[in-house]
């Protein structure tokens, strides 16, 4: 699969950018690249490879190795208590009783 110079210039409208001519160009390049390695890595034999969290334990700041350093995102989740809505909409500067009402900030 080939990234084309139409697929750049719709997802640059899209993100609201404007790519001169040589910076479409380099994105093509760049993309095309870019996709062209992911296809040599899907060309290895991962069978044998345990998934990982983390490929180095290098950034670890933390006594526990491999997948041991992330159980704390494995915690239960809670039920609290949210903001009052009332009260929420109170604070704002401008509301409608229901939503915040606020001024339009992207021009097309």
């Amino acid at each position: 699969m080939k990234v084309t110079e139409q697929e750049v210039l719709y997802v640059a409208e899209l993100a609201n950018l404007e790519l001169t001519p040589p910076e479409r160009a380099r994105m093509v390049r760049d993309l095309n690249s870019i996709l062209e390695y992911v296809d040599r890595l899907n060309e290895l034999d991962t069978a044998g490879v345990p998934p990982m969290a983390q490929v180095s334990d290098r950034y670890g700041a933390t006594e526990k190795k491999g997948s041991a350093r992330f159980e704390y995102a494995m915690r239960a989740d809670e039920l609290g208590t949210s903001l009052d809505h009332q009260l929420a909409l109170a604070n704002a500067p401008e509301s409608d009783g229901t939503f915040f009402k606020v001024p339009k900030v992207i021009e097309r």
